[in-house]
């Protein structure tokens, strides 16, 4: 199953601890880990990226699940980007992306306080036990929720909505006078390049999920044949 992953620590050392554990678990096929992060609160709210995993099955977190969660632990103040991860841009704060709940980051939010880490990671884990005792040895408090199906589809309410008010607008615009016809347009065409902005987000949204799991899918059969090996090997 295909989970997003956090866990808190007390300190930066202990977060890089948890990354490393992570690692391990997924050099013995215990997890799989996608995409990785270590993150710290800073004092005005915002997240600081620590280190990210830029050579992992997802490489960049742009775009991914991940890289929208850690845009929305950064708070309403944001994001602070760390000197090592300069791929990150604006617009990654968004739930539909995250794929998780709002829950969820408000439970995370409680624990990752000013001056708290955190490692987060998107991975493939069938069972929680091995996590939660590596982590836990630690000192880190694990957070993980199942990632949702990615929504491809707008608000169908809201969007139907819009395109009501377009079509009235549109009805006006016909039988105005010619002092209104300018004002009337100017308003069609705003509220028109909404909704088809609206449209592409949903197209970029589907087209970046089906990358996510043709990289994921990849991943797995490399990992199945790593330790396919490891266990020739080890029975020779």
């Amino acid at each position: 199953m295909d989970r997003m992953l956090v866990v808190v620590f007390d300190t930066e050392a202990k977060a890089y601890e948890g990354k490393k554990a992570l690692y391990q678990l997924d050099d013995e096929g215990s997890i799989l880990v996608y995409a990785d992060a270590v993150i710290g609160k800073n004092a005005d709210g915002s997240a600081t990226v620590k280190q990210s995993n830029e050579q992992g099955p997802l490489g960049t977190l742009v775009g991914t699940s991940l890289g929208s969660l850690i845009g929305l632990l950064g708070g309403p103040v944001g994001l602070a980007i760390g000197a090592s991860v300069g791929l990150l841009s604006g617009g990654i704060a968004d739930l539909d992306n995250a794929r998780i709940d709002s829950d969820f980051v408000d439970d995370v939010t409680k624990q990752l306080v000013s001056g708290k880490y955190a490692v987060v990671a998107e991975v493939q884990e069938e069972w929680t036990t091995p996590v939660d005792i590596r982590m836990e040895a630690l000192g880190g408090k694990v957070f993980r929720r199942a990632l949702k199906d990615v929504r491809h589809t707008l608000n169908e309410k809201e969007n139907d909505a819009m395109k009501a008010d377009l079509a009235q607008l549109k009805a006006e615009h016909a039988k105005a006078h010619a002092d209104r016809k300018a004002k009337l347009q100017e308003k069609i065409n705003q509220l028109d390049a909404k909704i088809q902005a609206r449209l592409q987000k949903a197209t970029e949204r589907r087209q970046a999920a089906e990358r996510e799991e043709k990289v994921k899918a990849e991943a797995l059969k490399v990992k199945a044949e790593a330790l396919k090996t490891k266990a020739a090997v080890a029975h020779v």
